[in-house]
């Protein structure tokens, strides 16, 4: 690794701002930095973009890394099957498109017609597909477009027989899908107010309304169906009951899985059944018989159960009960119920009758993850696809009737990975709590410390890291790499006491957990500090910042991707209010206390730094990129070794969604050059 002096790095200005908070001045220099649209921060983003790219083209292995990953990503795959209205769909890449493909088919396993090539809607592939929605009867697809990959969508209707787009357009949606009514004539969706001009990508999102647009409507005749402007923080997700007769809103209040559920008849205007009248649990509809509504919820049983509730008595009754798996997900079909569960964050399935009784395991293809379910209520098929760690993603069909699993498709991959094993392993985190942890190597890795290893992690936000497949890992582990990816609290691996037990003042369990994953693997002889690098996205970027500030040590390199670095701002920007049910808020005396002691932007020193490589992107209205900018800046203040600290800039790219494939490459090729160029 070519070692680059804090001097090298790109003198950028420090004011002199400050702000207080319950009494305790904190000092905020480059809040500035802030202002994406500003000359000055545009200039501190091209200076560090350009001292990124002075070393990392420099490194030896760069090119032949970014030409490898050409090579494995270059082979077909394909996402789940679902079916509608007698019609079969299904995303496809051939290989290196920069974007999946819609294909509509007469039956699962046919070769089927383009229905929609988001490739076509831009020259750069930087304008990407959102959502997207087929109607009931299988007639129209409503499908949103996003720009550069900003959360902002315009929505679009396709005649799914002629393939032709309607002349609809709905524009200003945020985190929103489609909810089609029976006729396939109308559609429900959630818009904001547009932001002023120059602050779309920045400023907070409140005021979700529900409105209803009509086809061949213009947008400003849609339908408002629900508003609640005394309720600002409160989101709306309407769809419609898969028997046609009721209007189902989920109420959301930010990224906690606490909700409310309201249902009326499809057509009245009157007011809602309050099924679920306060955020105290977790409940989704899973389907209904008539006015009995079943739901997977997680109130008074932290690990999941499936109830019914009757909406006109009031009744409820327990149909699966809490076990001491995940209950994650439940599909209704013909006769029952398929009960997806994670034990030990691997996948199990299994199929119950509608009493929830005479349980039938499924039996897969091995310990790994089932994604992409999919089925209908009066329907025995489900379809799903499985994929673990050293599998691509295959997609299946099972007959709930006898328990059947059919492949009906799976990828050609060209790589051989005879030669590697998963194993899991426990860590023993500060208080004793066992953290599981997923290891892949070369089956016959040394254990004498010399590996470079790559130990990736998340934690938080009730989201679990399951056994996957990413093409790109095979480079890292090709070269001889190890890849550990932990499974810390915060998450939802087991449940909802796991997910508390790493949020708000619990938060620095999460740390304490990598931290322990970390010396896990240098005691077991996988690797040392001096060859261990950590990696994580979005909150687990915020755990990269947190473990780089904490642990220094325990580390070789770091690598942080849009990561959530500024924890007394985050709640101030787009989405960001939205994460105070998992964080807290610096508004508050005893949150504030909680984030200032762990926050990456404020607990750095003077002190030598391992090299760091942190990446955002410019249209990331997510995390915007301010805290990369403000975290990278002040990191290159204060760092006293010789080891670099980079900031890498992709312009018209968000949050990582949607980003074309050949920018995904380039950018696997930046960090694992990076990683070993650190890490050897």
């Amino acid at each position: 690794m070519p070692l680059i002096s804090p001097k090298s790095a790109p003198e950028t200005r420090r004011s002199d701002h400050t702000d207080t908070y319950h009494g305790e001045i904190i000092a905020d220099p480059y809040r500035w930095l802030e202002d994406a649209g500003s000359a000055e921060t545009k200039a501190f983003v091209d200076a560090q973009n350009e001292l990124t790219r002075t070393v990392l083209d420099a490194l030896p292995e760069r090119e032949q890394l970014r030409s490898r990953l050409t090579e494995l990503w270059d082979y077909a795959r394909r996402g789940g099957v679902w079916q509608e209205g007698g019609k079969y769909f299904q995303m496809r890449n051939s290989g290196l498109q920069s974007q999946f493909v819609l294909y509509v088919m007469d039956s699962p396993a046919d070769e089927g017609r383009i229905l929609l090539d988001p490739n076509s809607f831009s020259d750069d592939g930087t304008v990407s597909l959102g959502e997207l929605a087929i109607s009931q009867d299988g007639s129209k697809l409503a499908y949103s477009l996003s720009q550069g990959g900003s959360d902002w969508r315009d929505w679009r209707v396709r005649d799914i027989v002629s393939g032709h787009d309607l002349p609809d357009t709905v524009s200003d949606s945020k985190f929103s899908g489609a909810g089609w009514l029976p006729d396939g004539n109308s559609f429900l969706y959630g818009r904001y107010d547009r932001p002023p001009e120059g602050q779309q990508l920045s400023s907070a999102n409140l005021n979700q309304r529900l409105y209803r647009h009509r086809i061949g409507s213009e947008q400003a005749e849609d339908e408002l169906i629900l508003e609640r402007p005394d309720q600002p923080e409160w989101g709306f997700g309407g769809m419609v009951s898969e028997d046609g007769h009721y209007l189902i809103v989920n109420v959301w209040k930010g990224t906690a899985r606490q909700n409310l559920i309201w249902v009326r008849p499809l057509e009245e205007r009157g007011p809602f059944t309050e099924v679920v009248a306060d955020f105290e649990a977790s409940y989704q509809v899973i389907g209904n018989d008539g006015p009995v509504f079943y739901f997977l919820t997680d109130d008074a049983a932290p690990m999941g159960r499936l109830i019914s509730h009757h909406l006109e008595t009031g009744e409820r009754r327990e149909i699966v009960a809490e076990s001491q798996h995940r209950l994650l997900e439940v599909l209704m079909v013909e006769g029952g119920f398929v009960l997806h569960t994670l034990a030990d964050a691997s996948s199990r399935l299994s199929v119950v009758d509608r009493q929830g009784q005479n349980a039938q395991p499924v039996t897969l293809p091995g310990l790994g993850t089932v994604g992409s379910l999919s089925g209908h209520t009066d329907q025995s098929e489900v379809f799903l696809v499985f994929t673990s760690f050293l599998s691509p993603a295959a997609s299946y069909q099972l007959n709930t009737e006898n328990g059947e699993l059919t492949a009906l498709w799976s990828p050609d991959l060209s790589a051989d990975l005879s030669g590697y094993e998963v194993r899991q392993e426990f860590a023993e985190s500060q208080d004793g709590t066992k953290v599981p942890m997923f290891i892949v190597s070369q089956s016959n890795v040394v254990l004498d410390g010399s590996n470079p290893a790559l130990l990736y992690g998340y934690g938080g936000f009730d989201i679990s890291l399951t056994p996957s497949f990413e093409v790109s890992r095979l480079a890292w582990l090709e070269a001889g790499g190890v890849l550990a990816v932990a499974n810390l609290r915060g998450g939802g691996e087991y449940g909802e006491s796991w997910h508390q037990a790493g949020m708000k003042a619990n938060k620095q369990n999460v740390f304490d957990d990598f931290a322990a994953c970390a010396r896990h693997l240098a005691q077991r002889g996988y690797t040392s500090p001096q060859h261990l690098g950590i990696e994580g996205g979005s909150n687990g970027g915020l755990l990269v910042g947190a473990t780089l500030t904490q642990h220094p040590e325990l580390i070789g390199a770091a690598v942080g991707h849009v990561g959530v670095m500024d924890m007394l701002r985050f709640q101030k920007f787009t989405i960001g209010w939205a994460w105070v049910s998992d964080y807290g808020s610096s508004d508050n005396a005893e949150d504030f206390a909680v984030l200032r002691a762990y926050s990456p932007l404020h607990n750095l020193m003077q002190r030598a730094y391992p090299p760091t490589l942190l990446t955002t992107g410019d249209h990331d209205d997510r995390v915007v990129p301010a805290h990369s900018y403000k975290f990278a800046a002040e990191l290159q203040h204060v760092q006293q070794g010789g080891a670099p600290i980079l900031l890498r800039v992709q312009t018209r790219a968000g949050h990582g969604a949607g980003k074309p494939t050949k920018l995904v490459i380039e950018e696997k090729a930046d960090v694992y050059a990076f990683l070993l160029g650190a890490l050897r």
